[in-house]
């Protein structure tokens, strides 16, 4: 069987982005067991409530759903259950520095499959007050208004 080549996106986090200032992204491998892949495979998982935390020099995404494969034994998963991601040692230990600064969290944005092997592109983020929201909402608006009146006059 071909190895597989690309990307194949699995589960976004497009909330994220709305509640948060991303300052910086990692890639990141997970460790899974393999009812978890089959999961991943039919494309099923959601990044919703998903946090990543570091502890004891490790990094763990926490409360990820993965559902249990539907064609899985008593050997089946948890579906909520914590997950290690594999990072750099120099990677963890900036992520140690800067999420130790207050409001500073690590988010998953986005959970695929590159070139076969599972993993989770990971954000340094800042929480966005609520004003910060409505103004994100009011350039978009206003961005979409621009286009609308430049290909009405064309």
């Amino acid at each position: 069987m071909p190895r597989e080549k690309g990307r194949k996106v699995i589960a976004q986090n497009r909330r994220a982005r709305h509640d948060y200032h991303i300052d910086d992204t990692y890639e990141a491998g997970l460790v899974l067991t393999g009812t978890e892949v089959k999961s991943l495979r039919a494309g099923r998982a959601s990044l919703v409530d998903g946090f990543a935390q570091v502890k004891d020099g490790e990094v763990w995404l926490e409360n990820v759903h993965i559902p249990e494969y539907a064609h899985g034994t008593w050997t089946n998963h948890a579906a909520r259950r914590p997950r290690k991601l594999l990072l750099h040692r120099e990677e963890i230990a900036k992520l140690i520095g800067k999420t130790q600064e207050p409001g500073r969290t690590l988010v998953p944005l986005m959970l695929y499959f590159r070139d076969g092997r599972a993993k989770v592109e990971l954000a340094l983020a800042r929480g966005k007050r609520s004003y910060d929201k409505r103004h994100a909402i009011a350039e978009r608006e206003a961005a979409r208004e621009v286009e609308r009146a430049l290909r009405r006059r064309r």
